[in-house]
């Protein structure tokens, strides 16, 4: 990135760039293709590397091979890549969020630092600017993403067979949306290139932009904090689960940080619930704050989180004022760093914000749910267009209430300085 800022010319005549510049000139197309495999692969060794220790911790090693291990902790990153896997015959399809946010984090990670390498190639920022064509970011996004991809579909190769059949074009398409979402990002982001391409657009929708990541960002928190109460509310449910299971002390561990991949999937859940659409745990059932209807469910720890089977206290119903509440603050906080004193401008940065934090939310949605094991289990999750339009309606709305208030405020703190 300092390569499109200005700086003192190196001593060399014939390089006419600085010293910092050449810095950041590392060769472009093989970085970015290392970095796209640095980014799939370091998740997937930790994967790997679970999957040995939970073979090694289940029985000492007694049953089963190393590569055993190996294959699980495969199968598990291919999971988080949306490839679905069949266990015993049954499929299983839910998306453990939690280790597809490790990885969206790996690709922006490494994203940024090759864009940061890279940053010393192409045209300078007035260059740019003046409509010169840049081909770097395209290039490097193109090179990382074969880089991923590669990894990918060996792993798919490599970690499949005839009982568990993972879909191989499931994880090429997630690979392509995690490394066009995050990785691109990234490297868009260390180049430079995203602060120059974002100066063309209005400061009004940047800040709407903003918001809507700000929104988006509080609701989950506050839908986590919902369901982690939720959770310490009937812990000890969630402990008998755990004593029913007779699992000894390194299956114990094993099974709590598989767990834990799930977490962010009952966050959303969570957030389907204050939302109003609720969610369902198995087909015919609904869990709502007007009403819960549950059949037997399996013996799974963050179950114990469910509300009771039947009707719902009254004020279970008012939890619905929560996500516009919760996106007015979130709108009101945002507008702090970019202040406004007209009216219709505080208003649309929080309209365009809560709607563009509903979208993002009913695509979450989406992914989060599917089948986990046979029967009613095949269907779990929330409606993702049902949170998607409860969601732009209530942070559309708290949106613009939150930002007509932060500009009231700052109208009168600009007043109250120039009386």
């Amino acid at each position: 990135m300092t390569s499109l800022l200005p700086g003192p010319l190196s001593a060399g005549p014939a390089s006419g760039r600085s010293s910092a510049d050449r810095g950041h000139r590392s060769p472009l197309v093989p970085v970015a293709l290392l970095g796209g495999a640095a980014a799939a692969g370091a998740v997937l060794l930790v994967c790997l590397a679970l999957g040995v220790v939970g073979w090694f911790l289940s029985d000492a090693g007694a049953h089963g091979t190393p590569s055993d291990g190996l294959r699980v902790g495969a199968l598990g990153w291919l999971l988080a890549h949306g490839s679905g896997v069949h266990v015993d015959g049954v499929a299983v399809t839910i998306v453990p969020l939690g280790l597809s946010a490790l990885c969206a984090w790996s690709a922006w990670r490494i994203g940024h630092r090759v864009g940061d390498a890279i940053s010393g190639h192409g045209p300078d920022a007035d260059r740019i600017a003046d409509g010169e064509r840049d081909w770097t970011v395209p290039t490097a996004a193109a090179s990382f993403s074969g880089g991923y991809l590669a990894v990918a579909v060996a792993t798919g190769l490599l970690a499949s067979s005839a009982s568990t059949a993972p879909s191989l074009a499931r994880v090429v398409v997630w690979s392509i949306v995690l490394c066009a979402a995050f990785g691109w990002t990234g490297i868009a982001t260390g180049s430079g290139r995203l602060a120059i391409w974002a100066a063309a657009v209005p400061p009004w929708l940047r800040a709407g932009l903003a918001g809507g990541l700000r929104i988006l960002g509080t609701f989950l928190v506050a839908s986590t904090l919902l369901f982690l109460v939720a959770l310490a509310v009937d812990l000890g449910t969630a402990v008998n689960v755990m004593s029913q299971l007779h699992a000894g002390a390194g299956d114990a561990s094993v099974y709590t940080v598989l767990t834990a991949t799930l977490v962010p999937n009952a966050a959303v859940y969570a957030g389907s619930y204050l939302l109003g659409p609720g969610f369902v745990v198995g087909a015919g059932t609904l869990v709502s704050p007007s009403l819960v209807s549950l059949g037997p469910v399996p013996m799974f720890p963050l179950l114990a989180a469910l509300p009771d089977n039947g009707a719902t206290p009254v004020w279970a119903t008012y939890l619905i004022a929560a996500p516009p509440l919760v996106a007015a603050a979130a709108a009101a906080w945002a507008q702090r760093r970019r202040p406004t004193v007209r009216w219709e401008e505080g208003a649309l940065r929080g309209c365009v914000g809560g709607v563009l934090a509903g979208v993002l939310l009913g695509v979450v949605t989406a992914v989060s749910g599917g089948a986990a094991g046979p029967g009613r289990m095949r269907e779990i999750g929330p409606d993702a267009m049902d949170v998607m339009v409860h969601a732009v309606t209530a942070f559309g709305i708290g949106g613009v209430v939150g930002g007509l208030a932060m500009t009231w405020w700052q109208r009168r703190a600009t007043a109250s300085r120039h009386p």
